[in-house]
This record gives structure tokens, sequence and C-alpha cells, in this order.
């Protein structure tokens, strides 16, 4: 059963570099406007800064040479203190106005707190490229394994064979290669916080709420490349590389995952992460009201810092004030911008973890069931492609196990049922309205129209004899392995073996059952040929076949049952057989047979008789069928045909001497016809003593042959 095209089909487009673009971006997309938000926040607090240091500079406002010496021996010593504290720090003295003696001074440790951030982002930048380079050589031969799969090329084994070994570790590597710069930048950042003493306390605060944005950001980013690559591996990249064999077992040499801890995952990638995120922005946009140094607590604060709760008189003073904090305008709307930016990452996220996390359970529970669907209509070398390491993964597992099984039990039934096909045929089952024989009953029966046909060896009795019982086994096997397929060809069935005879039904046509006899025939001339040159005696088969109504059915007991026909037209087929020894005729049939054939003309044939068997009250109209002859001893017969009928015709009118004078010139052509033979022992016999009173020509078996 084919299924029909999607996109899971196609060959798919490899994707690499385009999962680092993207978590890269995501990942600015985090930190940057958090980095915004800290340097709006904070700017006040540097201007601060800046104005307490330039008020306690030391100024010179006086012309008076000594204050000028004094300034200088100061700032010579300043200088020698501060060259002694840091060999990094420089100096800056300037005067604050051209036509003041005022003058300011710094060192250089503000611009080297300031630019800490700065020097972070470019340590990322400059390691993130790196990372794309190892990635891209990493990446590079699966895409030109995919590549040249879509376009029908080629792929050098070599390619083959590299991409084979390591496509299951695709979502580890590239997670381990983009985690290097993030793990190197977060390192990075943790050493500053922790043991560059220089920083000064404004900029540390600044650069441990950046470190914590960063890290939340490195984890968020580090989990989509490895759930985006382990995504398509599993549901793209995984039939293109291993056989239909190794697909039906878990591949994944690691633990068995559980579905629970991937939602548990997935859950903390689209809510949890991304609300810290949320928290993180509205604690940045918070201020204490400590900041505001207000010495008086006045009503005027009160609303602008309680709103309506002032008509509750909660009798809040200041310095129980001074704990609590406050959201101003300003912060407002960067909280509102933090918050939305957060919020439409983790719109992001949701997006991809839900469509991956579908696909990932839908898929292969879809292909699941498509397979036991198939499997429900008979087709048992389905599988499923086991594409996950978690609960999905080991029930497709055991449904390709039982699909295997399955298709192993219903193989062995086959063989049982093509066994029992040989002991009860399938046609006995069709006639009886059984769809198989643990269906049969007993009692069973069915009436059926159809040709019978009975074989037997004639004088087995005395080659068996010649030969040991194994002999025998395997002469009857070697000759009934040569008739047993020329009834089934000509749609047929044995319904029984007996020992050396063969009993056969056609239900179709009667043409089936001639044209079967005469194959056989055939078959047996070259079976004689065979086993001549083993010096084996020849042997010789006779053939009856009659039609008639039939009672088909079980017989037996419940500890042992048989099938069977039971028929007055069976012990009729059998007593034809037997006069094929009386008459020379290889095969007879009766007058039934002759006229349910469709165009009798077909075959060469020639009246035998009218006979009474044993067994049989009414005389039935016999004929041989020369078809089956070797060719020399039908040609005599058909070439005497003429003479014979005139024979038998004056032979019916008891006119005995014309029929003789007929039959003895036959048996100057052909000496060896049986049939010639017997007529002219009866001719002769009823002119030598007379004709009985009430014959009618029918002659009369009282014995088995």
């Amino acid at each position: 059963m084919t299924t029909a095209p999607n996109k899971y089909n196609k060959v798919p487009r490899y994707h690499g570099l385009r999962v680092y673009l993207i978590s890269t971006m995501l990942y600015f997309f985090l930190v940057f406007p958090v980095a915004g938000i800290l340097a709006i926040k904070y700017i006040t607090d540097y201007l601060s800064k800046n104005q307490a240091a330039n008020n306690e500079q030391p100024q010179l406002n006086s012309p008076d040479s000594l204050k000028i010496n004094k300034l200088q021996d100061t700032i010579v010593n300043f200088i020698q203190d501060e060259a002694a504290k840091d060999d990094s720090s420089f100096i800056t003295v300037r005067f604050s106005d051209p036509d003041s003696t005022q003058l300011r001074i710094s060192t250089g440790n503000n611009n080297q707190d300031s630019s800490q951030m700065g020097n972070t982002m470019g340590l990322l930048i400059r390691l993130l490229f790196v990372s794309f380079l190892l990635g891209l050589g990493f990446n590079l031969p699966y895409m030109i394994f995919f590549n040249n799969k879509r376009k029908g090329k080629p792929v050098k084994s070599r390619i083959q064979q590299y991409c084979r070994k390591f496509v299951l570790k695709i979502p580890i590597i590239n997670t381990g290669i983009l985690s290097l710069p993030y793990g190197i930048t977060v390192l990075y950042m943790l050493y500053i916080i922790l043991f560059r003493k220089s920083i000064n306390e404004l900029n540390w605060e600044i650069y441990l709420q950046f470190f914590f944005i960063t890290v939340v950001a490195s984890i968020l980013t580090l989990m989509l490349v490895y759930f985006w690559m382990k995504h398509r591996v599993h549901i793209r990249y995984l039939e293109h590389f291993f056989t239909e064999q190794e697909l039906r077992k878990r591949i994944f040499k690691v633990k068995q995952e559980k579905i629970k801890n991937r939602l548990w995952i997935s859950s903390a990638m689209t809510t949890l992460f991304p609300l810290i995120i949320v928290v993180f922005y509205i604690v940045l946009s918070m201020s204490s009201v400590k900041e505001l140094d207000i010495t008086e607590f006045s009503d005027e604060h009160q609303k602008i810092l309680l709103g309506k709760y002032v008509a509750l008189n909660l009798g809040l003073d200041l310095p129980t004030l001074d704990k609590f904090f406050y959201v101003n305008a300003v912060n407002s709307l960067l909280m509102v911008i933090g918050i939305g930016t957060g919020i439409f990452i983790a719109l992001i996220y949701i997006v991809l973890f839900v469509r991956w996390t579908t696909e990932d359970i839908v898929r292969p529970v879809n292909e699941l069931l498509a397979n036991m669907q198939r499997t429900g209509l008979g087709e048992l070398d389905n599988y499923s492609i086991v594409r996950t390491n978690d609960e999905i993964g080991a029930l497709t597992e055991g449904y390709n196990e039982m699909s295997l099984k399955l298709k192993n039990y219903f193989q062995s039934l086959d063989k049982i049922n093509r066994a029992n096909a040989r002991f009860v045929p399938k046609q006995f089952l069709d006639f009886l309205g059984k769809e198989s024989i643990t269906d049969i009953q007993l009692g069973d029966q069915v009436q059926q129209e159809m040709s019978i046909l009975f074989s037997d060896i004639r004088d087995f009795t005395a080659i068996s004899e010649t030969m040991t019982p194994k002999e025998n086994f395997d002469f009857i096997n070697n000759y009934l392995g040569y008739m047993e397929p020329v009834i089934r060809h000509n749609n047929g069935f044995i319904d029984k073996f007996m020992g050396d005879s063969i009993m056969a039904l056609f239900p179709e046509r009667s043409e089936d059952a001639l044209n079967a006899a005469i194959e056989m025939r055939i078959k047996l001339l070259e079976y004689n040929e065979i086993i001549g040159q083993f010096g084996k005696p020849a042997i010789d088969a006779g053939i009856g076949i009659h039609t008639g109504l039939m009672m088909l059915g079980i017989i037996g007991g419940e500890g042992r049952m048989d099938s069977t026909v039971i028929s007055d037209a069976v012990n009729l087929a059998s007593r034809l057989e037997g006069l094929t020894k009386i008459y020379g005729g290889s095969i007879i049939i009766t007058e039934d047979t002759l006229i349910k054939l469709n165009d009798p003309s077909q075959y060469h044939f020639r009246f035998l008789d009218v006979v009474k068997v044993k067994g049989k009250k009414e005389a039935i109209y016999i004929f041989e069928i020369m078809d089956g002859e070797p060719e020399n001893t039908r040609n005599l017969k058909l070439s005497t045909k003429d003479d014979y009928n005139k024979a038998l015709q004056a032979y019916k009118k008891r006119e005995f001497k014309t029929a003789l004078k007929y039959l003895q010139s036959i048996e100057a052509v052909n000496p060896s016809d049986k049939t010639i033979k017997i007529y002219i022992d009866r001719c002769s016999f009823y002119l030598d003593k007379g004709v009985p009173e009430f014959w009618d020509g029918v002659e009369s078996f009282d014995s088995k042959y």
C-alpha cells in the first residue's frame, strides 16, 4: 500500500547555520533590551557620581604663589598615590574654566568601569564568529549530503560514513559548539564580578544584573539549539542514514527518556524562563523610596507614594516608608517595553516548542496507526520507524516486534494450512462453505454434480512383491508426484490416495477430468522412460471417469474425522477403471460424462459396450478415449474405426457372422486390440451355442477387476 506524498516523504534541507543564526538573534534580542534599560536606569546615578567627584576636586582661587606651590605638591603626591594603586591608571588634570585656576583631577578607572559591558559583548561576538566557523566545519558534510540527494546526485562514501557516524550526536555537538562562546562569556563575567576589585560599586551592581540576564539568555539559546536539532534528526534525518532493519528498534545508545520530562522541559522553556525575564524587568523597574531623600513626609508625598490607599489612613511614618519600593513613570515605560520583549520571546518559544513536541509525538503515533491499519488488512511487511527514545519509541519498537511475530505466526499458520490442504483440499472446504479446516464439524455435507476420476496401476501387487517396503514407498511417491500436479493444473483435486490408486474430483467441467486423464497417460509414458533408464520395468495404469451427483462431507467420530465422497458414481468410476483391464483401453468413460462435454468431437473415442457392473442394476454405455494411447496404437484403432462400428451394429442386430467377418479383418490389422478379441469370442460363442432368449446385448460383470 502506498501512502500519499507529503512533506515528510521529501528529502529535507539540512538546518545547520540557520539554527546558529536564529538562536543568536534571539539571544541578542533578549540581552540588548536589558542593556538599554540598565543604561537608562542608572544614567542619573552616573551623573550624580560625576557631580560629586567634581565638587571634591582641589581649587585655586588666589594668585598667591605659595598656594600655587602647595597645589603643585598636592597634585604630585596625588599622582604618585594613584600610580602606586594601579599601574594602568592614568591622570587627567585640566582647568574647569580657561580663565579660572580651578582644576579637575580624575583617574582612568571610571572609563574602565564603564567599558566592561562593551568588552564583554566584544568578547562574545569574537567567540561566536569562531563557533560559527567550527559549526560550518561540522555541518558542511550534512549540507552536501542532503543537497546531493535532493538533486539526485551520488554521495561519496566517505561523506556517508561521516554523516551516519555522527547523525545521532548532531544535537549535542552543535549545542556544545555554541556553548563555547556563551560559556566562556559567562565565566569571564563571573570572574569580573568576583575578582576585579577595581570595578566600582555602581558598575558592579549593573554588571551583576547584566550577568543574570546573560545566564538566562544563554540557557534559553542553548536549549533552543539542542531541541531544534534533536527534532530535525528524529523526524527528518534518521531514515536517510539507517536501514529498515536498524530502524525497527531503538538505535539510541542512551537510557530511555520519559515524555513527562520532555514536557517539563518544554514548559520551562516556554513559561518559566520567559517568566523569570518578566520578573527581572519588574524588579529592574522598581526604585526604593529611600532614594528620594525625603526629610519630611508631607501629604503630597503620601498621595504620590500611596495613591488611593491614603484614605485608609495606614499611619506609615517616614522610616517605615523608606523600606518600600515604587515605580516611576519612566521605569513604568521601560517595564512595559521589557515585559513586551519577554512576552514576544515567550511566544516564539511557545510556537517552536509546541510544533516540535507535537510533531515528535503525533508523527510517530500517526505512522504507527497507519501501519496498524495496514497490518489489519493483512499487510504484514509493515514497520514503523523508531524515531524517539521515549515511551512512544518503546511502543513503536514493541509494535515492530509484534508485527514481526505476527508475520512469522501467519507464515507458520499458512504453512500449516498448506499442509492441511494436502490432507483436506481447499476446494473441499470451499464446497462445504468453510474458510478454514478449523471450521469443519462432523456431519458437514453438500451435494454437488461433478466428474470423478479413478486411476490404478495395473498388476501393482506383482510389481510390489519384487521390492522392499521402502522401495514400495519411494516408487509410489515418485509415481504420484508425477500425477498429482496434472490433476491440480486441470482444476481438480485429489480426494484420496489408496495405495497406488488415485481418486480425484473435478467440480467445474467434464473436460477437466478428461484432459487430466489424457495428460496422466502422457506423463506415464515419460515416467516409464525415466525408470527404464534404471532397469525398472514399465508400468501401465487404467483410468475410469464418470459424471454425476455426489455427496461431499465429513465422516468419522469426534476423535478422528475424514473428508470423503459418498455416491454410486464413486463406485461406478472405480468399476470403470477395472474394466480397462478387460477391454484393454487406457481411459474409459460413461455416457453421462460424454454428453456433458461441450465438444466431444475434439476427442478420439469409440463406443465399447453396454454393461452392468457389480453393485449397479442399470446398464451403462461405456466409451474408450484413445487420445492417451501411444501414437501407433491410437492410429491403428482409428484406421479400423469404420469396420469396428459396422461390426458393433451387426452385433446388436444379432448378425454375428457379419460382425465376426468385420472383427476378424480388424484383428488382422491390429491383433493387440483386446476389445476386438472380446467381441470375436462373443460372436463365436453365440454362433456355436445360440443366443439366449432374453439377450439384450448388455454384458454383466458380477465381480471387481
